[in-house]
């Protein structure tokens, strides 16, 4: 397959098997149209599953994640075959005016040649077919054999940790889509040691909410503002799972070893009015840690001890502001 026809069949699968998180919350927004028709209890019910399905959803984005692309494989791929010419038609034709022979009423009416005539020009739209049969199969090939070269030669590229191989792979790839409609952009840079850094912007009033929701005894919805530690709590982790998912995804894409991926809370920067302002947490992931992590149990914020990385968390403060992790560094580690 094409590296196009990759892309393609790749983008189709990314989320083909989706967690349980991310099912709850698809069947929760069909009850969402008939939230009116509910009774008082009902809708304070569905208030609460909607509620938790969204701190769940959040807090394991890191479950899920794109199939991993085998680059070496894609290197080693052979070229697709180039089409053989047929003349199955003309043959079949050219057949048809050998083993004619006239019947009694085209020799009655001397109608022998026209009959002849006739075969002989299903012969010519036979060569005709035939001919753009194989320049239709011909084109394909070209274009498929245009693809497989690409895939070969960017293959090849990332296998030898080329940069601009490397975004190309993600650029066509576009592995962030889910953590972006979670409310995350994304940025990615290559040093020039080889190694790729992730930048996350994140902003927490919009992921996380500001009041909590559960249901009294008597079935009714209580809504009450979120204890500032609880929802500091929440916001760290999503933080650290969007982190663990951003390398995850940079993983599938391309064969490295090590990516840092770095969290900004942009809504804090825009306050300062500074661009630049330090991030909040910024990890150096290792391929094989991450293979290592059952991504199902761990707590995200807890495993981010398994890799080297700045971050600074209270409960009752929230996160500060750490330094970026230095590529030349870790190359150098």
């Amino acid at each position: 397959m094409g590296w196009k026809g990759t892309v393609r069949s790749i983008g189709a699968a990314v989320r083909a098997a989706e967690r349980d998180a991310k099912r709850r919350q698809k069947e929760l927004e069909r009850k969402h149209k008939q939230y009116a028709k509910m009774q008082e209890l009902e809708q304070a019910a569905y208030e609460v599953d909607v509620y938790e399905n969204h701190i769940e959803v959040i807090q394991s984005t890191h479950k899920e994640c794109s199939s991993l692309v085998d680059w070496s494989s894609v290197a080693s791929s052979k070229p697709p075959k180039e089409p053989k010419r047929t003349n199955h038609r003309e043959e079949k034709a050219q057949l048809k005016l050998e083993q004619y022979k006239p019947g009694v009423f085209a020799r009655l009416f001397n109608n022998e040649e026209k009959k002849k005539a006739i075969i002989a020009q299903e012969i010519e739209i036979a060569i005709k077919a035939d001919n753009d049969e194989y320049e239709s199969r011909v084109s394909l090939w070209k274009q498929g054999f245009a693809e497989w070269k690409e895939s070969v030669d960017i293959a090849e590229a990332l296998l030898k940790g080329e940069p601009k191989a490397k975004l190309e792979a993600i650029d066509n790839l576009q592995p962030f889509t889910e953590i972006s409609n979670l409310g995350s952009s994304i940025s990615v840079v290559v040093y020039d040691n080889g190694l790729l850094e992730a930048t996350i912007n994140v902003h927490g009033n919009d992921i996380v909410p500001i009041e909590s929701k559960s249901l009294l005894k008597s079935g009714k919805l209580s809504v009450k503002n979120m204890p500032k530690g609880k929802f500091n709590e929440i916001y760290q982790d999503y933080v650290c799972s969007c982190v663990l998912r951003v390398a995850n995804e940079l993983f599938s894409c391309i064969p490295d070893s090590l990516v840092i991926v770095t969290a900004v809370d942009e809504l804090l920067n825009s306050k300062t009015g500074h661009l630049e302002e330090p991030p909040v947490l910024s990890a150096a992931i290792s391929r094989s840690t991450m293979n290592s992590l059952n991504l199902e149990t761990i707590d995200p914020s807890d495993s981010m001890s398994n890799f080297i990385h700045n971050m600074s968390f209270k409960k009752t403060k929230g996160f500060e502001r750490v330094e970026r992790l230095d590529s030349e560094n870790l190359s150098r580690t």
